[in-house]
């Protein structure tokens, strides 16, 4: 069976290591990096650690701008942040600030600009924002003149800086003597900021007001732009540090080695596979769902081709419905299965991370009301909106500007999660509807609910305690994704410390891998893909979360290696390089570090709070990351697929994720028949039976209730409720034979599931309708439209095919003529079709 997630591309520092002959992929430690001790002569880690050279290789930053010294303002800014630290009242911080060298030059040696802050009655609380925003270096944000943008030269931007401090100063001068001909105070500024500009400036306070609440946990304003400098500052000096003198430089520990982290492979170990699985089938009334959506999602390009609007990764029609309805329907696939073994009803909260990039919220949210909130409820959906956060230029770190009081800003990466959940009291809303764990997945992963995957990370998860849990599969060429590992970690008081993390992609050069094509032996090819898809024990993430410290904030990042495309208010576009801080969810791991009084040499990954299990690729992760251009035939998240970008799939079967979502489920609905190339199966139903059916052409089936019906609550909500009035369909000893869709059109879109067809047989189930079809020829272009209460029979008649419809038995309602009954027998689930 062919899997609609490959359809989703189509149209639109270094070091030398040294590796043992590589061993299998998913268990061992031997292809791996270490480091060397200088408290111990030990020549292997966690069982048989190859170590690498010291020697170390030089790489080609661009080299830091004359004439700025990072680390004196890097002390600067941390002396400020102390300070203000120290005080207990806004008066207080205001006078530290008062008293800062920049804000004192920039606000006192022009009294005109002054009196214009004094003429919009800006609270304290705003004009601290606005020092803060001085004080950082960053006072061009507010000029009101044309300005150019910081190109990638020190010299253009220190230009820049000098002729917009120019401007600004002149322009204040220019207000005050208006202010003193009029006689008016006011005046003089409605001739200086228009509604549009006083609208801008407010949204400006609002952002930095969210920057200054959001990150207090590392200094504001001030500690952002001191992490940001701070990350800057080391990627210009990592060219000539090794790693062995690199690990000298972490605060509390020191990093001795890292390798491919051994775990349960689930394709390999079917039983035990099953078995969890079936633990988190159970655990379902014990889990939350985690949608981390706030991303720009700039690389995939969506755009609204009616209003040129651009879009969301969540609202990406693929496969006929946007990305974000994909997850709903996996997440009710679980939970119609859990209906179907037990007979108990189990809404699933879900709490979705949001932003005001391209709308995001506003998008998300407006979806989900149009769909009737999927017929769960308004109150089992949270919503959290991420904070903006300024783009600062790779060389000193200045915030680009679009227009006056308007820094070009993106949301901060997920890793902000953890902390905004618990601000949010996302943790709280969990622990009121009884949730102990999470599951966590993004929205760009179309196949992270194939199979048993997820089921068995939530179910180890939830059964032996862990903290947090990885899926993981094979890493191939070309991805832009990170890998998971197993640190080892020696602490400043002598434990030797274990846990299974990440290395982001961007990080790659600090710890010596490759990001070129996956050599045989190269550190890509041994550890295995991060995929973002997480078990999260919901208490261990909010200790985390709300800590107060750096470590809220998880796996800080400064990527400044891809261009920055953005257009000034004149309309010039600009491309530099450029980036924002950025914190990666996963990382989150660091903090779930297990320690030991010596060190650990074998299976220390079944002792640990962290742990891994590991599927083959194609039921872990597809990802929509980027636009695919015209004529690239690489898509780097399907192998061999050359083929495919010129001609399209061999054939299209869509099918409704609640058919299984297990495998073992779904394979015994089917039995026996043939789908020929250049078919197309469509099944919407999750009642449904296929015997001996032989399919040559297009099928499409079409339930209302697929898993249920909806009933009205006392909120006036339309509430689905599995297992009652669904629709279903069989099939048996059938032929169709149609032309089926045409392949010959251009305008076909396959990953959307726009297609062209010349014939199909289509079948459209109203209510709790019936469909049996038996021993019959279905031949050329048929609708076959059941309504609700009605069943419709096909059969062989004397001269051709015998209709038959009639009304369904009162009794028999609610449950059907027949069901599927699901039972657990040992770590397998058995169906067996039942006749009422």
């Amino acid at each position: 069976m062919v899997h609609s997630t490959s359809l989703l591309p189509h149209n639109n520092q270094t070091f030398i290591l040294s590796f043992r002959s590589k061993p299998s992929f998913f268990h061992s430690h031997s292809h791996s990096l270490s480091l060397p001790s200088s408290s111990s002569s030990s020549q292997s880690s966690c069982c048989h650690v190859a170590r690498i050279s010291t020697e170390t290789l030089e790489v080609s930053p661009p080299p830091p701008p004359p004439g700025f010294n990072f680390r004196r303002e890097i002390a600067r800014l941390a002396s400020l942040r102390d300070r203000l630290a120290a005080c207990t009242t806004l008066n207080e911080k205001l006078r530290v600030m008062d008293a800062d060298s920049r804000v004192k030059r920039f606000f006192r040696s022009r009294h005109g600009l002054a009196r214009v802050l004094a003429s919009l009655q800006l609270s304290s609380d705003q004009l601290f924002l606005l020092k803060c925003v001085v004080a950082a270096g960053q006072e061009h944000v507010l000029c009101l003149g044309e300005t150019e943008s910081l190109e990638s030269s020190a010299s253009a931007a220190a230009a820049t800086m000098s002729a917009v401090k120019s401007a600004l100063y002149a322009l204040a001068e220019m207000i005050e003597n208006m202010d003193s001909f009029n006689g008016n105070g006011g005046a003089g500024l409605g001739m200086a900021l228009g509604d549009h500009e006083i609208a801008e400036l407010t949204m400006f306070l609002q952002t930095l007001a969210e920057i200054e609440r959001f990150y207090d946990c590392i200094g504001g304003i001030i500690g952002y732009q001191i992490t940001v400098l701070e990350l800057a500052q080391k990627s210009f000096e990592m060219q000539n540090i090794s790693w062995a003198h690199q690990r000298h430089d972490v605060k509390e520990c020191q990093i001795l080695g890292i390798n491919a982290p051994n775990g349960l492979n689930l394709s390999e170990d079917t039983e035990y596979a099953s078995q969890a699985a079936l633990w988190g089938i159970e655990g379902l009334p014990d889990l939350g769902e985690i949608y981390p959506l706030g991303g720009s999602a700039d690389r995939l390009g969506l755009v609204d081709p009616n209003t040129g609007e651009c879009l969301p990764a969540a609202m990406l029609p693929y496969c006929g419905r946007t990305l974000l309805e994909g997850l709903i329907r996996d997440l009710q696939a679980r939970e119609f299965l859990y209906f179907k073994l037990y007979g108990k009803q189990c809404i699933t909260p879900v709490a979705i991370m949001t932003s005001s990039a391209k709308n995001n919220h506003k998008h998300v949210t407006s979806l989900c009301e149009r769909l009737s909130w999927f017929g769960r409820g308004r109150s089992t959906f949270q919503f959290f909106e991420q904070p903006l956060v300024p783009v600062v230029g790779a060389e000193e770190c200045q915030w680009l500007v679009t227009k006056p009081f308007s820094p070009l800003s993106k949301p901060g990466g997920h890793g902000v999660i953890w902390k905004l959940a618990y601000d949010k009291g996302i943790f709280k809303w969990f622990y009121c509807q009884g949730r102990k764990g999470a599951t966590v997945r993004q929205v760009s992963n179309v196949v992270a609910a194939t199979d048993l995957t997820l089921l068995a990370l939530a179910g180890i998860g939830l059964r032996q305690g862990k903290k947090l849990g990885f899926a993981s599969c094979k890493r191939i060429s070309g991805a832009t994704e990170g890998v998971n590992v197993l640190m080892e970690k020696k602490s400043l008081d002598g434990n030797w410390e274990y846990g299974v993390s990440c290395i982001e992609y961007t990080e790659f050069d600090k710890f010596g891998i490759t990001t070129g094509p996956l050599a045989p032996k190269g550190l890509q090819a041994e550890f295995p893909a991060n995929t973002n898809i997480l078990y999260i024990d919901l208490p261990s993430a909010e200790l985390v979360g709300s800590s107060k410290s750096e470590s809220s904030l998880p796996g800080m990042v400064l990527n400044t290696r891809k261009p920055i495309v953005y257009t000034d208010q004149f309309g010039r576009h600009h491309s530099v390089s450029g980036g924002r801080l950025e914190c990666t969810m996963q990382n989150i791991a660091d903090n779930y570090s297990n320690s030991y009084s010596s060190r650990c040499y074998n299976d220390v990954e079944d002792k640990l709070d962290t742990f891994i299990v590991y599927n083959e690729r194609r039921r872990v992760t597809s990802s929509a990351k980027k636009k695919r251009r015209h004529g690239d035939k690489s898509l780097h998240q399907i192998e061999a697929n050359e083929n495919y970008a010129d001609s399209g799939p061999p054939f299209l079967i869509l099918v409704h994720p609640a058919l299984g979502p297990l495998w073992e489920v779904t394979k015994q609905k089917f039995y026996g028949g043939s789908i020929s190339e250049g078919s197309e199966l469509q099944i919407e139903v999750a009642e449904f039976f296929w015997r001996n059916v032989q399919l040559n052409g297009s099928l499409i089936i079409i339930a209302e209730n697929v898993m249920g019906s909806m009933k009205i609550n006392e909120n006036s909500e339309s509430i689905l409720h599995y297992g009652q009035r669904c629709g279903r369909c069989k099939l048996q000893n059938v032929k169709v034979l149609n032309k089926g869709i045409d392949w010959t059109c251009d305008e076909n879109i396959y990953w959307k599931h726009d297609v062209q067809r010349s014939e199909v047989l289509q079948i459209i189930l109203h209510g709790n309708a019936e469909f049996e079809a038996t021993d019959v020829v279905l031949q050329g272009n048929h609708v076959f439209e059941v309504p609700d209460g009605y069943k419709l029979k096909i059969m062989p008649g004397s001269s051709g095919l015998a209709i038959q419809l009639d009304p369904i038995d009162q009794d028999m309602m609610e449950s059907g003529s027949w069901h599927w009954d699901y039972k657990i027998e040992g770590s397998h689930i058995q169906l067996e079709l039942v006749e009422s």
